[in-house]
């Protein structure tokens, strides 16, 4: 199994015949992707070849589900598109928007997250890689050839971090790696995702990748200590962050002693996950926990 995104999944790219959508499509397609139509306005009718598949244009989110059966859409539009295109998309009854866009403004991304949520759309992202579960499908930017199936969990706030947890423990294998973004504002949270993979079969344990700034990870934390029966292996970037300063997404906001590195580490230990301070620490942890076949100490 996987979570969110499986090889039954019917996928629509917005803005499919841009430049980024082009490219991204074409690699979606060779991971296996079942890719059933982009959708712009002013090029409904049109087709485009990608290599061996030919993928139909639609003017309407609506007509692409209704001409597909499409329950996925990845969203490859400039920022000041991404609130329409995904209000589009819930409207239509889209089941998952993935929202690769980087720059979209704040109160947009609180309007569009809450707007689809109401109407029972799950958003991933905004500027996120999407997700991937491999040899099945991949919604979004995330390399295809750096890990096969396996039954790891992998959530995450930074789509580099994704790529190299992904790339460290590839003889494992994944279920489904999240890359949920790091804005201030994201559709789909670590809790969200840590609750599916609880309830997925197939994963047996759950990485958890989280950053300085806000008060994510430490909320995870208090859903893991109250509700994760499986084993989680964390990381968090920023260590090494100079105290004072922002760095990285727009996300990644510290105040005080308030959402540093230090301190969602302890939050995350004290529920019983174990943290490492590097990535290949944290992959070396996830092996040690696998080979151990029981969950950390509650």
């Amino acid at each position: 199994m996987a979570i969110y995104l499986t090889k039954e999944s019917k996928v629509l790219v917005q803005g499919m015949t841009g430049g980024e959508g082009m490219k991204h499509t074409r690699r979606m397609l060779a991971a296996g992707t079942d890719v059933v139509g982009g959708v712009n306005p002013r090029k409904a009718g049109r087709t485009v070849g990608f290599d061996e598949r030919t993928v139909p244009v639609f003017g309407s989110v609506a007509e692409g589900i209704e001409a597909t059966g499409a329950d996925v859409s990845v969203v490859f539009v400039p920022p000041a598109f991404v609130r329409p295109a995904v209000t589009e998309a819930a409207d239509a009854g889209i089941g998952l928007a993935v929202v690769i866009t980087e720059g979209v403004p704040v109160h947009d991304s609180v309007a569009f997250t809450a707007y689809a949520t109401a109407r029972g759309t799950r958003v991933i992202g905004p500027n996120c890689p999407g997700l991937i579960s491999p040899g099945q499908s991949d919604a979004g930017i995330i390399p295809a050839d750096i890990a096969k199936p396996g039954r790891i969990g992998l959530v995450s706030k930074s789509g580099t971090l994704t790529y190299q947890l992904m790339y460290e423990l590839r003889d494992v294998g994944f279920s489904t790696c999240v890359g949920i973004g790091g804005d201030p504002v994201v559709g789909t949270s670590h809790i969200d995702c840590l609750a599916a993979f609880q309830d997925d079969p197939d994963t047996e344990l759950i990485v958890l990748i989280g950053e300085i700034g806000g008060d994510a990870e430490e909320r995870a934390a208090a859903y893991v200590r109250d509700h994760v029966t499986k084993p989680v292996v964390g990381y968090i970037a920023g260590f090494t962050a100079p105290e004072g300063r922002t760095m990285g997404h727009a996300g990644a906001i510290v105040s005080g002693s308030s959402g540093t590195a230090r301190a969602k580490k302890e939050a995350l230990e004290a529920a019983g996950v174990r943290v490492g301070d590097t990535p290949t620490e944290t992959a070396r942890l996830v092996l040690a926990a696998l080979a151990e076949g029981t969950p950390p100490p509650a």
